[in-house]
């Protein structure tokens, strides 16, 4: 009984720690400038499964994705990122082979998920595509298994470890697992920015619906020009001088 007890309540310390808020109402980053070396660009799902021929799920979102070029320009928002400073978070999503840590795999896309045997830990679906893999001194996130970046994984403790007040979001798809994330960050009272052409779902409609209707309710929705435009004005006054950068602020 006291086992039981124990685990139960466990579980439920758990469950209030994921809904919690990271930032008091007087604390929130909402509308904050974009500070680079508090900025997380969250890379989700740039995997094989979605971006390159033989995956899984390529043919249903090489349409938008053509229609944005929104794997190259997410590739540059990474390079200019590094460099101007920004942690580069990398969220994939792995499934085991059977299935059994799908959290939810007899209803919906989670279902879909599970027949169709996507994103298996270890094959070559599940990995990152070639112009989107980490580097030394990317975070990689783990655990997830659902679309929420946040519940499960390691995420939200490693924005907190690096000092993370923005959380900038591109990838996959544009309507679930980017969305479902931005409106987690969102209520934990981070600045969150997505970038509209550095997303990509199953429809035209779709990514039109969410991209010219919901980002704006729980982010501030950006093309990758205007981000890295913002990027830029952060540079110190003596680079754009042309003089010796100094380093990017803080």
């Amino acid at each position: 009984m006291g086992a039981c007890t124990s685990s139960t309540s466990a579980a439920a310390a758990k469950v209030e720690a994921s809904l919690a808020r990271v930032f008091s109402p007087g604390e929130a980053k909402g509308g904050n400038a974009i500070l680079p070396t508090k900025t997380a660009i969250v890379l989700i799902e740039y995997q094989n499964e979605f971006t390159t021929e033989g995956g899984k799920l390529s043919p249903a979102v090489k349409e938008v994705m053509n229609s944005t070029g929104m794997l190259q320009k997410s590739a540059e928002v990474v390079a200019v990122g590094r460099k101007a400073g920004c942690k580069i978070f990398h969220a994939g999503i792995t499934f085991a082979e059977d299935g059994s840590d799908n959290p939810n795999k007899r209803l919906g896309i989670l279902m879909g998920c599970f027949n169709d045997k996507l994103f298996t830990e270890g094959t070559w679906n599940a990995d990152f595509c070639e112009s989107m893999k980490p580097v030394s001194g990317d975070v990689l996130v783990t655990g997830k298994r659902g679309l929420d970046a946040f519940p499960g994984t390691d995420l939200e403790s490693s924005l907190k470890a690096h000092g993370i007040e923005t959380v900038v979001l591109a990838g996959f798809l544009t309507n679930c697992c980017v969305e479902s994330t931005m409106r987690t960050a969102y209520e934990k009272g981070y600045n969150v920015v997505t970038l509209i052409d550095c997303t990509a779902t199953t429809s035209q409609t779709g990514q039109a619906a969410a991209t010219g209707e919901t980002f704006s309710m729980f982010s501030q929705p950006l093309t990758a020009a205007d981000f890295l435009g913002k990027l830029a004005a952060c540079r110190p006054v003596a680079a754009v001088k042309g003089e010796n950068p100094a380093a990017p602020a803080a």
